[in-house]
C-alpha cells in the first residue's frame, strides 16, 4: 500500500475514534440530562398547564443542544407520563401526581412515588369568591372599581402591553404568554398570549426560590425554624467539617461558600442536580466548600434546594405533613388555586426551579410581600421577614440581592450603583429563566407579573416594560 495513502488512512481512522470518544463523552453526559429536561417540562406543561404536547414539543422542549433532536418523547395519557429517549437510551420518564405537579423517576418506580403521595390531594382548594374582585375573588379587571381604574392611563398600559407581546426580532422572540398589573391592590390590567389564559398554570423557574424563601418564613412564623441556626445538613456532622457552620441565612443569601457551577449545559451541576439526580438537596450537600460562608457571594441553585429540605425536616420534626404544607400554609389563604411545587423523586421540593401558577396567582403571592406578610388582615410571615428578605446581602454586588429575592437597592455609598438606576430603589423582584418576574414596587403600591418564553436574554428587557408600566400610573406620593 502506498505509504502516503497509509498515513492518510491512518489519521482518518485516529480522527475517527476521536470524534466517537468526544461524541461518547457528550451523548453520557447530555444523554441523562437532555432526556430529563425533556421528560420532567414536558409532562409539567402538558399535565400541569394543560397544553397542547405539539406545541409544548415545537417551542418548550427545543434549547439548540446538538443532537438534542435526537431525544424523543412518549406522552402517555392514561398513566399521566411523559417519557423521553435518547438514541432509544437514556430513558428518563416523569409522572403527574394531582397536586404534586411532575417529578422525574430517577431511579424509582412509578407505584413508589405514587404510594408517596401526600394528603394534599385530599384538602380542599380554597377558592377565590366568585364575582368579587381579584385579589379575594375571581373577577379579572371587570371586577376593579372604577374609581381605581381612573387612576390608571389605559391608553399608555395597554401600549405596554403591545410591546410586551410583539417580536421586533424574529431570530430573538421574546414569547411573552401573559402579564398582570395590580395597583393599591386591584388588578387593573392583564393580557395574554393566543392559546393561554387566566386559568393557565405557568413554569416560574427560580421565581420558586422566592416561594421556597416564603414557606421558610411560614414555618419561622410557626416557631419551627430559626434562620440564624446552622442548616444542618446530615452530610456535614462528622468532625472538622468547616460546612456545618451554614447557617440557613447565608443559604437564603447565596453566601455559604458551597462550590456549584450554575451554567446550563449538559454535565454542570445545576442539570444534573435537576435533570438526573434523585435527590437534588442531596447532590447540593456533597458539593465542597470553596470559602468561608459570607466571604463571597454567587448564585446557587443548589442552596435553595438545601433551604427546602431543611424546612421538611423542621416541619416533619413539628408533626406537620410536609407535601401538603403549601397549600395548607399558603396557596389556601391566598387563593392561590393554581399553585403547584413540584418535589423530586424523594419526595423534596425543588424549591430552586420548579413551580407553576397563573398570572393573577403569581401575582397574589407578590401582593403579599407588598403588604408585609399580611392578608386579608391576617399576619402569615412574622413581622420583620419582609424587611429581612430585602435587606441587601452584604458581597451581592450593587446590592442586588437579598434573601432568594432580587433587590434594585444599589450600595449604600452611591445608591446610583443600583441595577437599574431609572427604576425605584424599593423594588424587589422575583426572577426565574426565560424572562419569569413577580415585581413589587412598594414606594408605588403595584405588583407587576410577567411570564413567558424568552430563551435568548438579549430578546427580553424587562427594566424597559417595567418603566412603560410605571408610566400609565400615578406618581409616588
Amino acid at each position: 500500500m502506498n505509504i502516503w495513502l497509509r498515513r492518510f488512512l491512518l489519521l482518518f481512522g485516529s480522527a475517527l475514534a476521536a470524534i466517537a470518544f468526544f461524541v461518547g463523552r457528550y451523548a453520557a453526559a447530555a444523554g441523562p440530562v437532555g432526556t430529563g429536561y425533556k421528560a420532567k417540562i414536558g409532562c409539567s406543561a402538558i399535565f400541569v398547564s394543560e397544553r397542547d404536547p405539539a406545541v409544548v414539543q415545537a417551542e418548550d422542549l427545543v434549547l439548540g443542544f446538538p443532537l438534542e433532536d435526537r431525544v424523543t418523547i412518549t406522552v402517555d395519557r392514561q398513566a399521566e407520563s411523559v417519557t423521553a429517549s435518547f438514541f432509544g437510551m437514556a430513558s428518563q420518564t416523569a409522572i403527574h401526581r394531582e397536586g404534586l405537579g411532575c417529578t422525574l423517576l430517577a431511579g424509582h418506580s412509578a407505584a413508589d412515588l405514587r404510594a408517596q403521595q401526600s394528603r394534599s390531594t385530599d384538602l380542599p382548594t380554597v377558592q377565590p369568591t366568585p364575582g368579587a374582585p381579584w385579589p379575594l375573588g375571581d373577577a379579572g379587571v371587570e371586577g376593579t372599581p372604577p374609581e381605581i381604574l381612573q387612576e390608571v392611563d389605559q391608553a399608555a398600559l395597554q401600549a405596554a402591553f403591545d410591546d410586551a407581546f410583539s417580536e421586533p426580532d424574529p431570530q430573538r422572540l421574546r414569547r411573552t404568554r401573559a402579564v398582570a398589573v395590580a395597583y393599591r391592590g386591584h388588578l387593573v390590567g392583564e393580557r395574554y398570549a393566543p392559546g393561554y389564559g387566566p386559568e393557565t398554570a405557568l413554569m416560574g423557574w427560580s421565581m420558586t426560590k422566592s416561594l421556597t424563601n416564603t414557606l421558610a418564613g411560614l414555618a419561622a412564623a410557626a416557631g419551627h425554624l430559626d434562620v440564624q441556626a446552622p442548616a444542618d445538613a446530615p452530610e456535614w456532622q462528622e468532625d472538622g467539617d468547616e460546612r456545618a457552620a451554614i447557617t440557613l441565612d447565608q443559604l437564603l443569601r447565596m453566601s455559604s461558600g458551597l462550590e456549584f457551577d450554575e451554567t446550563y449545559a449538559p454535565g454542570t451541576n445545576a442539570t444534573i442536580m435537576l435533570f438526573d439526580a434523585p435527590n437534588a438537596a442531596a447532590f447540593a450537600a456533597d458539593q465542597p466548600a470553596i470559602a468561608p460562608p459570607e466571604e463571597v457571594w454567587y448564585y446557587s441553585s443548589g442552596t435553595s434546594n438545601l433551604v427546602s429540605r431543611i424546612v421538611r425536616h423542621r416541619l416533619e420534626a413539628a408533626g406537620e405533613d410536609y407535601l401538603s404544607y403549601p397549600r395548607r400554609a399558603l396557596f389556601n389563604p391566598l387563593g392561590m388555586t393554581s399553585a403547584v411545587i413540584e418535589p423530586d423523586a424523594s419526595g423534596t421540593f425543588v424549591g430552586s426551579s420548579f413551580s407553576y401558577a397563573t398570572a393573577r396567582d403569581w401575582a397574589r403571592l407578590g401582593q403579599l410581600y407588598l403588604q408585609d406578610g399580611v392578608w386579608n388582615g391576617e399576619r402569615l410571615l412574622p413581622e420583620g421577614w419582609v424587611t429581612y428578605t430585602r435587606a441587601p446581602t452584604p458581597k451581592a454586588p450593587k446590592g442586588r440581592y437579598g434573601a432568594h429575592f432580587w433587590l434594585n437597592a444599589g450600595t449604600s455609598e452611591d445608591p446610583s450603583t443600583r441595577p437599574w438606576p431609572e427604576l425605584p430603589a424599593d423594588l424587589f423582584w422575583m426572577s426565574g429563566f426565560e424572562g419569569q418576574s413577580v415585581v413589587i414596587i412598594p414606594s408605588r403600591d403595584v405588583v407587576i407579573v410577567r411570564l413567558g418564553l424568552s430563551q435568548r436574554d438579549s430578546s427580553w428587557r424587562l427594566s424597559s416594560f417595567l418603566a412603560a408600566v410605571l408610566e400609565s400610573l400615578p406618581e409616588a406620593p
